[in-house]
């Protein structure tokens, strides 16, 4: 528009437009100008959560760090992959932070992806971009996959010390399933065996303060992803129960325990199996 109304002045030497044109240019000198100022000495820290899981959104901590003195910083927006936000002003030698939606797609310890800082300040003439790659890694776990009949399977969940164990005989009732002529004679539901005329069991829940042991190899899925997947969603389900839980890695054991720093190492053990 700018340069449209250039050639008209020229064109019919009309003292208006040449005032117009000289108004606009001015504009687009001074965004220019401001525009550059205002993306000087801009950092982007990233942080991450404890639990991101591969193709899961998660919520991702941005965190804008204005390193000037003198001039605050306007109409910033920082993009992570498919997600952005934008920080409407931060002030000389302050930090503001938000929250950005992220997705990782795959597993593994990885390099963060570049992050882009981008301005329209002041006046949208023109948007400036910066591109940065911060120094940070993070690591990426199984998307974990519902796999509830491993609980119930013969070897699905096993000790390592050779004792392998699916229902349990002690614990709250879970379902009602078939006999096989294994079950201990106080687990038959006689009452609702004698309506359906053929014996039912109670499958009962493991106690709590019984392991659980896992081995990936061992679980089912016709893919490794698969089966991580359901290791790790066995893993945060024990967690969730309180039970302990051990894993079998390869020819590594690591045993069984409790708590948000031992299912935080499960699972970081989880994320680079296979990858090396």
């Amino acid at each position: 528009m700018t340069l449209l109304l250039g050639f008209g002045a020229v064109n019919t030497g009309n003292n208006l437009l040449y005032l117009v044109v000289s108004v606009l240019l001015g504009f687009m000198a001074i965004s220019g100008v401001m525009g550059k100022r205002n993306m000087d000495r801009l950092e982007v820290e990233v942080e991450f959560p404890d639990e991101i899981y591969a193709g899961h959104r998660t919520l991702v901590k941005l965190r804008l760090h204005n390193r000037r003195r003198y001039f605050p910083a306007f109409l910033v927006q920082v993009s992570l992959g498919e997600g952005s936000v934008t920080f409407p002003l931060v002030h000389p030698g302050d930090s503001e932070s938000l929250a950005c939606p992220a997705r990782f797609v795959r597993r593994g310890s990885q390099e963060l992806e570049e992050v882009v800082i981008r301005s329209i300040f002041p006046i949208n003439f023109f948007a400036r971009y910066k591109r940065r790659s911060p120094e940070q890694t993070l690591t990426v776990f199984p998307a974990p996959q519902a796999c509830r009949d491993a609980l119930q399977g013969d070897g699905l969940q096993r000790a390592i010390d050779g004792e392998t164990s699916g229902k349990g005989f002690e614990g709250d009732i879970e379902r009602i399933g078939e006999y096989h002529g294994t079950e201990p004679p106080r687990l038959i539901h006689w009452k609702l065996s004698a309506r359906q005329d053929q014996l039912k069991v109670k499958e009962l829940s493991r106690p709590q303060n019984v392991p659980l042991w896992l081995d990936p190899e061992q679980l089912p899925g016709g893919s490794l992803e698969r089966r991580l997947g359901c290791a790790a969603y066995l893993i945060n389900r024990a967690f969730h129960g309180g039970q302990p839980v051990g894993l079998q890695i390869g020819p590594r054991r690591l045993g069984p325990g409790t708590g948000r720093s031992h299912k935080l190492m499960l699972l970081y053990e989880l994320a680079d199996y296979g990858r090396h």
